[in-house]
């Protein structure tokens, strides 16, 4: 693939940059007709006429973090994303899915050249217009694009055969329908003669001879299937067959679905309706041997038979303990097909797992785990740290296929195996080059979802995958654009890296309406990053796509929240489509009540607000909440003034509190007066502040509290020398006055977003914050807070230690003098 890549710089726009990307496939197939094949292939931008995609990318505020974090990886919900969004996408303050799931910058995205500030940018032209077109074009190309698809054979979107552990042993020939299996062709001749007796006998032929003609009629050439299923001759035998289906025997009626197979009769046609009647009617008279063929055959039919299934589980279940070595892992796959997990075995499958392990061949390792992961099975660390034991040693010798099986199944299991991340990081690299794309996709993503970063892996996949990039579904385009952002990682060709992905988004389009979640996952991983692509961004934020989110299954309102309000904060000069104020209200409020519940009660968070409220005066001088509720994380927002005293401000909690200590004043003649005739114009509100504050509370003693100890950690307002305080704070509260009856104006200062952060806001044995906290950072910096932390390798340790030293630790963190110099 030949990608030609133009970047222009325009001299009024400080980073608003145009991709032209003319991407031509060139797909190697040894038939010496490339060239006819990429004029042919839909997924390939066509030169001349039709005019190439642009892609505008917004100007976000410049901004460089000075941190300069060894590595990276992300966090989630996943919540997950997701999750696994992962990455499904937890509601929290991980970076979701995904899940799910997100960070301090280490390379900076401002160019090298001063360029002139965005207030003085040009309007950007309305870019509507373009995407329109775009959209109606990739629609009523869609259909025609899905036919080539199919027909397509590429090396890198080629269909790994999850039955390749079946060559390894030959008992699987009893247990699976071989595909492989060679046979002797039938003339058509033959075919032709077979079909006329059915048409004269008129259905008195025996069962053995309705057999005889299906075993052979399915031995004609591949070609002539199609046609031999659509005659009425062969429906007149398919007739016959159902009329007798109960006078065949097992065996016969095993011989007449493997036929099907062959022929590919439709998964709905009747013949193959009575067949499944039949067999689970005649379950508990067969072996588990064959139960494991009907159930390989129903699968290569692509029917799906659960009431045959449920029953064949609930046989396996009986006879447990016979079961080989090869029928354990037919029987995993046949489940994991089946996409359900029967809980009842959950428990029996470990045992077995851990009694074959050694003796299990790579292959099935990976089978196995695939079929864990496709029936959704839960499993215990325990177990699953022992694959992931045995494949860390043996990791050289897997095909890539069955290792991205174990990957997907770690990555389900959440398991941080250290060992076999690091031989990942020492055997993939060399071999992503010959990976199809979707195992591509998979390692990343499984990088990311574990929060591990490694650079080796990273820049491997961002070297190879321009040149694969057609071949991305929208899928894959989503979460590789996810993963690197979130693990907030820009590689060395970042450029041609993130551009050819938002290209293959744009090719995508008329994808989003079926999946919206993969739009938005996409986008947010360019967030994250600080990348934010304009038109995809419009069309994201439009009520009909809005509408279109809806309907998926996953909870996407928290995405649309998260990009909709970065946009706001990042992107002023945006003037395209925006998020309703009901629908941003509405998710403000849920995010706000999982917060209440699951964040702010966190005990380290309870601890530092307690202190810090202790230390500087009161509740009104510290507040805990999301000051940016769309990143789902709590912060502790204290404010300075340029002398480095507290401000007060939280004025609303500070009453609440003081209510409940029941708490109050005395009420004088000066105050009676203030309260009916209010303040006199000479008196400034700083004396009216003092004068409803008790004498120990002085302007010149804010900063201290009732207890002594805080007095000592507080004095002066200089960091004292020694962290070792021996003054131990009394018991019980001292009276408090209620806030000032009025406050016109805070003096000038520096406002503090403090962070208390734990292990899932940064990369797994890392200092590295993941692409969502990354982001966080970046714009409390754009609103004016200085981000101040208190990182959990810390701040978690000190929760162990006396009061005094931890006074003495968040002193030091609050009135670091270098943050006032960040004032103004």
């Amino acid at each position: 693939m030949a990608t030609v890549l133009i970047c222009r710089r325009f001299p009024r726009l400080s980073r608003v940059t145009t991709f032209s990307t003319t991407a031509k496939c060139k797909a190697e197939s040894g038939s010496g007709k490339s060239k006819q094949k990429k004029e042919e292939n839909p997924e390939t931008a066509n030169t001349g006429t039709e005019s190439a995609a642009t892609i505008q990318l917004l100007n976000p505020l410049d901004y460089r973090v000075l941190y300069n974090p060894s590595a990276y990886a992300r966090s989630r919900a996943a919540s997950q994303q997701h999750a696994a969004r992962n990455s499904g996408h937890a509601l929290g303050d991980t970076s979701t899915s995904p899940g799910a799931a997100q960070v301090q910058h280490t390379f900076g995205t401002a160019s090298s050249q001063a360029l002139p500030p965005l207030r003085n940018a040009l309007p950007k032209p309305k870019s509507k217009p373009l995407l329109e077109q775009t959209i109606l074009a990739r629609l009523s190309a869609a259909q025609t694009k899905e036919e080539a698809e199919n027909e397509k054979t590429e090396t890198h979107d080629s269909k790994e055969d999850p039955r390749v552990f079946q060559k390894g042993r030959p008992e699987y020939r009893s247990l699976s329908y071989d595909k492989f299996e060679p046979i002797e062709t039938l003339p058509l001749e033959e075919g032709d003669s077979i079909l006329h007796s059915v048409a004269i006998c008129k259905g008195s032929q025996s069962p053995g001879t309705i057999t005889d003609y299906f075993r052979k009629l399915s031995r004609l050439p591949a070609e002539q299937h199609a046609a031999l299923v659509s005659k009425p001759r062969f429906n007149t035998l398919c007739r016959c067959a159902v009329k007798n289906i109960g006078s065949f025997s097992t065996s016969d009626l095993i011989d007449i679905l493997k036929a099907c197979v062959r022929l590919v009769v439709p998964p709905t046609h009747p013949l193959l309706n009575a067949c499944e009647n039949e067999f689970c009617r005649r379950v508990w008279d067969m072996n588990l041997d064959q139960l494991l063929l009907v159930a390989d055959c129903w699968r290569c039919l692509e029917r799906s038979v659960p009431s045959y299934l449920s029953i064949l589980f609930s046989y396996a279940n009986m006879h447990w303990k016979d079961l080989t070595l090869p029928q354990f892992v037919q029987l995993v796959y046949i489940i994991g097909e089946g996409r359900r997990s029967p809980t009842d075995l959950t428990q029996k499958v470990e045992s077995m797992i851990l009694k074959y392990l050694d003796s299990f061949t790579l292959e099935e390792v990976g089978a196995i785990c695939l079929g864990l992961f496709k029936s959704l099975s839960g499993i215990s660390d325990h177990v699953m740290r022992k694959i992931a034991d045995r494949v860390s040693l043996q990791m050289e010798d897997m095909s890539i296929y069955a290792l991205v099986n174990v990957l997907k199944m770690l990555r389900y299991a959440r398991m941080d195996h250290l060992p076999l991340l690091k031989e990942l990081g020492k055997v993939i690299p060399a071999r992503i080059p010959t990976i199809n794309i979707q195992g591509i996709m998979h390692i990343t993503l499984t990088c990311s979802s574990l929060h591990y970063f490694d650079e080796g892996i990273m820049a491997a996949v961002a070297t190879s995958l321009p040149s694969k990039v057609t071949y991305c579904r929208s899928k894959d385009a989503a979460k590789f654009l996810w993963s690197f952002g979130c693990l907030d990682y820009e590689p060395p060709n970042e450029e041609e890296f993130y551009s050819s992905l938002i290209e293959q988004l744009h090719r995508k389009l008329h994808e989003f309406g079926k999946f919206p979640e993969h739009l938005l996952t996409g986008l947010l991983g360019l967030a994250f990053v600080k990348r934010f692509p304009e038109e995809l961004i419009d069309y994201a934020l439009r009520d009909e796509f809005v509408q279109k989110t809806r309907g998926s299954k996953y909870e996407l309102k928290k995405d649309l929240f998260t990009l909709g309000k970065s946009v706001e904060i990042e992107c002023p000069s945006y003037q395209g489509s925006r998020l309703p104020p009901q629908l941003y209200q509405e998710i403000t409020e849920m995010v706000l009540n999982f917060a209440e519940q699951e964040i702010y009660v966190r005990p380290e968070i309870v601890e530092a607000t307690s202190l810090l409220e202790s230390m500087l005066g009161g509740p009104e001088y510290v507040k805990s909440h999301m000051i940016l509720p769309h990143t789902r994380s709590s912060d502790l927002e204290v404010h300075l003034a340029m002398d480095g005293h507290p401000i007060p401000f939280n004025l609303k909690d500070s009453i609440a509190d003081k209510k409940l200590k029941d708490i109050g004043v005395s009420l004088t003649d000066d105050l009676m007066t203030q309260l009916i005739k209010g303040r006199s114009n000479s008196q400034l509100p700083v004396e009216v502040e003092n004068e409803a504050r008790t004498p120990g509370q002085e302007r010149g003693e804010e900063a201290q509290t009732p207890r002594a100890g805080d007095r000592a950690a507080l004095s002066g307002g200089a960091l004292i020398a020694d962290a070792r305080l021996q003054v131990e704070p009394k018991s019980g509260h001292s009276l408090e006055a209620p806030p000032p009856l009025t406050l016109n104006r805070q003096p000038r200062g520096v406002k503090l977003a403090i962070q208390v952060s734990n292990r899932n806001h940064y990369c797994y044995c890392s200092k590295r914050l993941l692409g969502l906290h990354c982001l966080k950072r970046r714009q409390l910096q754009q609103l004016g807070y200085v981000v101040v932390e208190l990182p959990f390798w810390e701040w978690f340790p000190l929760l162990k230690r006396t009061r005094s030293e931890k006074l003495s630790y968040l002193h030091y963190k609050v009135f670091n003098p270098a943050l006032l110099s960040r004032a103004g």
